[in-house]
């Protein structure tokens, strides 16, 4: 009888729904472990479905991952979208902060996401350039609404090409961070916030 029901709870889950719930596991499962040790059996296992229904969303492990990461990275644009009114000195400091213990907790899957672009996977490149470009774009926008810097920094390319360099930095910085872990997080909060301010004023 419990079986039945929750066969049907499975089946009244829209095409929307049950890949959100499949990509909310998979970005649980990528941040407790390496790539290679999660399986999607485990996911299809986790999730209730069959292995064939989470092929169906995703045809290949690297698919199912990048869709992850995709997720993830509209989900950190918007724990990180600027605030009105909120001057981007101190926004960059609460934005960092909310960045760095995302990655902290998601070690696994950062470090996973960044060897495979590295590595020239082209399902994640793709996904790393949209999510470069949306977090660029995103910065150059509160810049561009911050009497401290006004309308001419978004359009700038000389601050367009700075902002990109500091995301950069900031990824390698990260990734030695948690390779080395010498630096606590405020530290490395502060030096990434150094970094970005001292390449615009």
């Amino acid at each position: 009888m419990a079986a039945n029901q929750g066969e049907r709870a499975r089946r009244r889950l829209s095409t929307g729904e049950r890949r959100e719930q499949l990509l909310s596991v998979g970005a649980r499962l990528f941040s407790e472990s390496p790539y290679d040790e999660v399986r999607i059996e485990q996911v299809a296992e986790i999730a209730g479905v069959s292995r064939g229904l989470l092929y169906h969303y995703f045809p290949t492990k690297r698919d199912f991952f990048a869709a992850v990461v995709e997720r993830e990275s509209g989900r950190m644009l918007r724990m990180t979208a600027a605030v009105p009114g909120v001057p981007v000195r101190e926004q960059l400091t609460a934005g960092l902060d909310t960045y760095l213990g995302y990655v902290e907790a998601h070690a696994h899957g950062f470090r996973a996401f960044h060897r495979a672009d590295a590595a020239g996977d082209r399902t994640v490149r793709r996904v790393y350039h949209r999510a470069l470009a949306a977090q660029e774009a995103q910065i150059l926008a509160a810049l561009a609404v911050d009497p401290e810097f006004g309308p001419a920094f978004e359009d700038a390319p000389q601050v367009r090409l700075a902002v990109r360099g500091w995301l950069a930095f900031t990824t390698a910085v990260c990734l030695e961070w948690l390779r080395e872990g010498e630096l606590t997080r405020e530290q490395v909060r502060d030096l990434c916030a150094r970094a970005l301010l001292g390449v615009l004023v």
